[in-house]
């Protein structure tokens, strides 16, 4: 049977990105790159100096992470670039080894990630409860906006109307039209205005001096033996645990923002790729930029791939051919545009009183908690894990007290039987132990556990002690009711877990 040439045309149309077939999505994704791009330029400088090195070398990390990760990652419109967390992590290693150890670890760390992802890492963040999320949401947007803060400090006082008026086109330029971003809007009349008017004011080009060429690929000037590496591994192996938590967590948040699913698998083992081709070409690695992502997807809807490789594209093209217009944006313009990306990412409704009313209290701990630790130590890895932790530790406490014991002694006092139910696990199953009457019990005793499930092996031991001081009296207890998986595990190891 032949296709029609109308049928293979419709198909063809269908399996085409969306910004192929549809020319507003092809405008809005370049002009959320560019906005993106631009955005991306101070901040690299910034994180270069973090980890001790030129401007350059974040800039072309930046690029690289970018454009590598539009093909190979699992997260359309996920921005990655250099960021402040791998700066800091690598960043002891530049300044006590040399830039040739940096750029070993980098690729290291892209073969750690690669690795990690192959095994599934990416799974575990089905344990990351929402609360933590909401914790990681607020405090990312607090430190959007802390790190805004020097650049509002000590500087002439032009800056500030200058933020006020790119604050107030970004928030009333949307009600004119959409066609194009406000944020760009914004930087370009703030741009044209200082420069026109002569106006004083720290811009771009303060920050360092703009790349002139393309990045050149190369091999880390590092002797290659096991001291290197010895040297170079655990930094690399932090940088790739704290750049994969970063951007699974970003992921998981534009996957919400977007109401779409992405490969999580794939996207670690992409930010591993990125890694390796940003070390290679001598750049200081990097993820998912949480802040730029609120930009590409929140503030200019961004949707496709397109606008991470554009960022990536024209961030390079900005840097090299557009070098001195790009030195003079006034940094007050991409200031203006973080803090609205702050205000936006914000989840307000969080702290809203009716809703801290109604939330648990161990909700609102984990909250505060996760904001805490990663405002102190400006480490969004830091803050995932110690709420997440916490959340564990506070759920462990709440299903322990679920478990009960209930007695029945039969008529003839011949035998009691002990109904246990709920989850049988090390935090539920300490109490078990004093919950028998074992001098006063009958001389059978049955423990029915049909409604209860056995987790681990603190319940299997705490069973066994509870058979053995019957024992210890001459009584007899019988275990029923075990569910397959408890009966398996009891059978496997009941007997076997006392000291010897």
């Amino acid at each position: 049977m032949q296709t029609s040439p109308l049928t293979l045309a419709a198909r063809l149309r269908e399996s085409r990105p969306d910004w192929l077939n549809d020319p507003r999505v092809w405008r809005r994704e370049v002009l959320a790159g560019l906005v993106v791009a631009l955005a991306l330029i101070p901040e690299a400088i910034s994180f270069s100096v973090i980890a001790g090195v030129a401007p350059s070398i974040g800039l072309f990390a930046s690029f690289t992470m970018a454009v590598t990760i539009a093909v190979v990652g699992g997260r359309r419109a996920m921005i990655s670039a250099a960021t402040g967390a791998v700066a800091l992590v690598i960043g002891p290693l530049n300044r006590e080894h040399g830039f040739g150890y940096l750029v070993a670890a980098v690729i290291l760390a892209g073969v750690f990630q690669i690795v990690l992802g192959a095994l599934g890492v990416a799974r575990l963040m089905r344990f990351v409860p929402r609360s933590v999320m909401v914790g990681f949401v607020n405090s990312l947007a607090i430190l959007v906006f802390l790190a805004q803060v020097p650049e509002m400090s000590h500087v002439p006082w032009p800056v500030y109307p200058l933020i006020a008026a790119g604050l107030a086109l970004m928030v009333f330029f949307p009600k004119v039209t959409t066609v194009v971003p406000a944020p760009l809007v914004s930087i370009a009349v703030l741009t044209a205005v200082t420069v026109a008017a002569g106006i004083a004011v720290p811009t771009v080009g303060d920050k360092g001096a703009l790349p002139s060429s393309l990045p050149v690929p190369g091999l880390p000037d590092v002797p290659f033996t096991l001291d290197t590496l010895t040297t170079v591994a655990p930094y690399a192996l932090a940088m790739a645990l704290v750049g994969l938590m970063e951007s699974l967590m970003t992921a998981k948040l534009v996957d919400e923002i977007t109401d779409t699913r992405s490969n999580k698998t794939r996207e670690s083992i992409g930010q591993g790729i990125a890694n390796i081709v940003t070390g290679f070409s001598g750049g200081m690695g990097g993820c998912a930029m949480i802040g730029q992502t609120m930009i590409n997807v929140k503030v200019s809807g961004a949707r496709t791939r397109l606008s991470t490789f554009l960022a990536g594209a024209f961030l390079m093209v900005l840097c090299i051919v557009f070098g001195p217009v790009v030195s003079d944006i006034p940094m007050a313009a991409l200031v203006a545009v973080m803090v609205m990306v702050s205000f936006a990412t914000f989840d307000w409704h969080s702290i809203a009183p009716k809703t801290l009313k109604r939330m648990p209290t161990g909700e609102i701990a984990v909250m505060v908690i996760t904001v805490a630790c990663v405002v102190a130590t400006h480490n969004l890895a830091v803050g995932v894990v110690v709420g997440s932790v916490t959340a564990m530790v506070i759920f462990a406490k709440r299903v322990a007290h679920l478990a009960s014991v209930t007695s029945v002694t039969d008529p003839d006092g011949g035998q009691v039987v002990y109904a246990v139910t709920g989850a049988l696990f090390f935090a539920s199953s300490n109490d078990l132990v004093g919950r028998f009457d074992y001098a006063g019990d009958p001389a059978k005793v049955v423990i029915d556990l049909t409604g209860a499930h056995i987790w681990d092996t603190s319940s299997v031991a705490a069973l066994d002690a509870v058979t053995t001081r019957y024992e210890q009296r001459g009584k007899t207890v019988e275990i029923t009711g075990l569910n397959h998986p408890s009966a398996d595990l009891h059978g496997r190891l009941s007997g076997e877990l006392a000291a010897h």
